[in-house]
């Protein structure tokens, strides 16, 4: 692979010409006169960068300014790279050489201009963001309309910060670029960063908190292209339980295909799905005394959800459901109106009220207060303005709502309303299940038996798409090809699902283990609440499914950012991000779970030691509480 240096400089004038030759070649930047280029490298110099080869090709220049007005702020002007050096970082490290200079001291904040289809622009102002540890804001500066008169698109003003760069900021001039210079690879390499910013849409979620390109996967760790190497506490959203390319799993479906097994078999009798279904029934369903039937749905949790409401309304003849606050369970249209993320629900574009009630969640009207006997009043009381419900829908534990456990005496409770009432009680096991909360339904220690399960995730063992829906024989009332989907029957899932039963569920071993991890994890997660966050962090969960509880959603993604710079990818959820949440695979041996708590104990003691204040959970049931405030 050929490798060439690389060497950062502040330019002159002599390098005005090279300079517009340069822009002149990076569409979409406006090409300003060769003047114009000539003053920037004249006079902007101190807050201008080229990077150029030993040859003295010159291959990037960013040019900035201080704001007059706002002396904490450069203003980044241009930036410009060569086609054979993009996608590989230079941009971001001009810009970071320019910080480090003395007349950049000041500096807490980075602006610029973008167009909405300057991709290239938004990806970098977004990589500077995670590497400063900051936030980034989006307003628009030019409209095409008031100040472009329809001859240029919106410019909108990218802002970063604050940040800080530290001691590095006390380093002279001369010995930044005195500094050894940086080896830069030219053989562009396909898999780069820069087709994800050119076509794929910005919707992206989790791309965003870890901006790597990832190669390989194997039991709790990830490798990115370069050969990095992360261990996982995300673990696909809780769909890896079992660990990425699981050796048993791999080895079982590789077999397969290369039997020629049928992989779409729409619904199907196969072989695959008969011997899964066997079992399930023979392992799952008989030592916990369950007689379910198995609809199988859409690939995903949320096709199971849609599957779950429809077939409840239509058994019972009644429309309203009842959905509970901070729930989540995904973002179809039925779905989402059972959901309750403000985030996700004003994507909808469109009403979401009809035919569902929110009633509180465990602990959502604070300590002391039963939510479930609420709730039998409303479902008693024929003028509280809530219509009897087909049924009600629960996590027992929420996941993306902030990792909030219900206590076995509120399920049981939930479930005595529903019976009292003639009210089907779902629960959505889709991210709790499988053995995350220690049981392989995480309701089976509240003792409590749901008419409708929702199932999905780590169902397959190996992330493969596989969704079911569980029901009483009884409410099994669907007539043939009511409810379907093209890809219903996953035929490998069904051969790794299988295989996941037979080796971690035939006894109660796994379990054990779980629930022996569960115990370490609640134990040191306990201890990091006890020395930090000033006595306002609080653990949250049940299990292998815990999360710390940082009040502010801005803390929580400075310490899940930190995690990630020292090779632990760990995610947040809550209304407000505001809880470090753990999902780490369920086979994680002893020691990488210890590593990975410890990264995530010291990326907390790092980013509180740099807070003045730590954030204060607002109790809206305190007897001194204001409601003015």
């Amino acid at each position: 692979m050929t490798t060439e240096e690389i060497i950062f400089n502040k330019p002159s004038s002599i390098d005005g010409m090279a300079v517009h030759q340069l822009v002149a070649s990076c569409p979409p930047l406006d090409t300003n006169s060769a003047y114009c280029n000539l003053l920037q490298t004249n006079h902007f110099d101190e807050t201008s960068i080229t990077a150029s080869l030993e040859s003295g090709e010159l291959v990037g220049f960013v040019s900035g300014y201080i704001l007059p007005n706002k002396v904490d702020t450069l203003f980044i002007w241009q930036v410009a790279v060569s086609e054979n050096a993009r996608g590989q970082g230079l941009a971001k490290k001009m810009v970071l050489q320019l910080l480090e200079r003395a007349v950049c001291s000041s500096v807490r904040y980075l602006e610029t201009s973008i167009t909405k289809s300057n991709q290239g622009s938004w990806a970098l102002f977004r990589s500077l963001t995670d590497q400063l540890d900051t936030s980034l804001e989006k307003l628009v500066m030019f409209d095409k309309q008031q100040h472009f008169q329809h001859k240029h698109d919106t410019e909108f003003l990218a802002r970063i910060g604050p940040f800080s760069i530290g001691s590095q900021k006390t380093r002279p001039i001369a010995s930044i670029f005195s500094a050894p210079k940086l080896p830069f690879n030219f053989l562009k390499d396909a898999k780069n960063m820069k087709i994800f910013d050119e076509i794929e849409s910005e919707v992206q979620s989790y791309a965003r908190s870890f901006p790597r390109v990832f190669h390989r996967a194997l039991g709790a760790h990830l490798y990115d292209q370069e050969g990095n190497k992360y261990l996982d506490f995300l673990a696909g959203a809780g769909t890896l339980n079992y660990g990425h390319n699981n050796p048993v799993f791999k080895e079982k479906l590789i077999e397969y295909i290369l039997e020629d097994g049928i992989t779409h078999g729409l619904d199907m009798h196969t072989k695959a799905k008969g011997e899964f279904l066997e079992a399930f029934k023979k392992h799952i369903l008989q030592p916990r005394g369950l007689q379910y039937m198995m609809q199988f749905t859409g690939p995903t949790g949320t096709n199971a959800v849609e599957a779950a409401l429809k077939l409840a309304r239509n058994v019972t003849g009644r429309e309203n459901i009842i959905s509970f606050t901070n729930g989540f369970h995904g973002c179809s249209l039925g779905a989402l109106s059972v959901t309750g993320n403000s985030h996700h629900r004003d994507a909808a574009g469109t009403s979401l009220g009809a035919g569902v009630s929110t009633m509180p969640f465990d602990g959502y009207l604070g300590e002391g207060i039963e939510t479930t006997e609420y709730l039998d009043k409303v479902l008693s009381d024929s003028s509280s303005g809530v219509d009897t419900p087909a049924a009600v829908i629960v996590e027992t534990v929420q996941g993306e709502g902030g990792i909030n456990a219900a206590s076995f005496g509120w399920l049981q409770s939930l479930e005595a309303v529903c019976k009292k009432h003639e009210v089907l009680l779902i629960v959505d096991d889709i991210q709790a299940g499988c053995g995350r909360t220690g049981t392989f339904f995480s309701f089976e220690d509240a003792g409590i038996t749901p008419d409708i399960v929702t199932m999905s995730k780590s169902l397959s063992g190996y992330g493969l798409p596989f969704a079911v829906v569980l029901m009483r024989p009884e409410l099994d009332e669907w007539k043939p090809g009511e409810h379907n989907g093209t890809f219903r029957g996953n035929n490998l899932a069904f051969v790794t699902a299988t295989a996941a039963i037979e080796t971690y569920w035939q006894d109660d071993r796994f379990e054990k283990e779980i629930k022996r991890k569960g115990d370490y994890i609640h134990q040191r997660t306990q201890a990091i609440v006890n020395e930090f966050g000033e006595g306002n962090f609080t653990v949250h969960g049940r299990g292998m499914m815990r999360g710390i509880n940082c009040v502010s959603g801005e803390l929580a993604n400075k310490i899940t950012k930190k995690c990630f710079q020292n090779g632990l990818m760990i995610e947040t959820s809550g209304a407000d991000d505001q809880v470090v949440k753990f999902l780490c695979p369920l086979i994680i041996s002893d020691e990488d779970l210890k590593q990975g708590i410890d990264i995530l104990e010291k990326a907390i003691r790092e980013v509180c030691a740099k807070e003045d204040d730590m954030p204060e959970a607002k109790s809206y049931f305190d007897e001194n509480y204001d409601i003015a405030v």
